[in-house]
């Protein structure tokens, strides 16, 4: 047969072997994670602001505008009422806090008692500083003050406002040996009291004498009685002018024992009166200083304004 001749073609079959995928990594399990967490966390906070009331709001707001007042002061903050999260204060297991100040330890008074003397401190120093000001003013304003400027100090110190009115040599403020006040002398003195009527601050005031021993000797009337006596005079000088008497919290008689010129006790300017407008922690130490060394006893003596005065020579 025709056919017979022909061979027969090998019949080749091809198989195709495709290629895999490659393996993925792990890093898209990791960032779903996150974003799982996140939604928990955001809803989880959703659903805490829409079941805690307006009060507890405003008492988580209070505290963290405010927390050192909550803790030196009390009052309502973070846990002062009942809310899903515990309370604050001194037991963190409580629902309720902020409810027992009383309880607050030593180491917090004593914090708000700094903070407070601060404050207070501060006032003062402003109120002194204005003062200083008035008085600067009032000396330049007025013709009759300003002839005696030189003999007029203004001094900022550690307890107030120090105002020294001294002698010259050619310009006492005083009689000699006497405390009779000059004329000069009672209108400075007059007019610096208007401007101490409508201080808060009392008022400690001292006479000072030189070191020239006065004519009767140590065992008569001395420095001692004419220091104070000039103190007292200066201190009715001011009270005519308006000052109330209750202001003063101290009126005393320096003798010669604080000079202004340690090196020259005999100089006229040693001779002066000194007039300190106190600030509320020197007033509050003087307060403590007379309740330690006067004897307690019923009377006007210790009545609260009652004015001390220097001792005598005689003690």
């Amino acid at each position: 047969m025709s056919g017979q001749g022909k061979q027969l073609q090998p019949i080749i079959i091809k198989r195709v072997k495709k290629g895999g995928h490659a393996a993925h990594g792990g890093a898209w399990k990791i960032a779903y994670a996150d974003f799982v967490t996140a939604m928990m966390a955001f809803f989880l906070l959703m659903w805490l602001l829409g079941s805690t009331t307006e009060g507890d709001k405003k008492g988580i707001s209070d505290y963290f505008n405010a927390p050192l007042k909550v803790a030196l002061f009390g009052g309502s903050g973070s846990g002062a009422s009942n809310s899903i999260l515990n309370g604050g204060g001194n037991d963190l297991t409580q629902s309720v806090g902020q409810d027992a100040k009383g309880e607050t330890d030593a180491k917090t008074r004593e914090l708000g008692a700094m903070v407070a003397a601060a404050k207070q401190r501060e006032l003062d120093n402003a109120r002194l500083e204005n003062l200083k000001q008035k008085i600067d003013s009032l000396i330049n304003a007025k013709p009759e003050l300003t002839e005696f400027k030189n003999q007029i100090r203004l001094e900022k110190v550690a307890d107030g406002l120090h105002i020294q009115i001294v002698d010259e040599q050619n310009r006492p403020m005083f009689d000699t040996g006497s405390a009779l006040v000059k004329p000069y002398m009672r209108n400075i003195l007059r007019e610096i009291g208007t401007v101490l009527i409508d201080v808060d601050n009392r008022l400690a005031l001292a006479g000072h004498t030189d070191a020239t021993p006065y004519g009767s000797g140590d065992r008569g009337y001395s420095n001692w009685e004419l220091s104070s006596d000039r103190a007292n005079a200066s201190r009715r000088e001011l009270v005519t002018a308006g000052v109330p008497d209750a202001k003063l919290l101290r009126v005393l008689g320096m003798s010669s024992s604080s000079p202004l010129l340690p090196q020259s006790p005999f100089d006229p300017i040693n001779r002066r009166i000194s007039i300190i407008v106190m600030t509320k922690e020197a007033e509050e130490r003087l307060n403590k200083t007379f309740e330690a060394e006067l004897p307690q006893a019923s009377g006007a003596e210790n009545a609260p304004g009652a004015t001390a005065t220097a001792p005598r020579a005689a003690q």
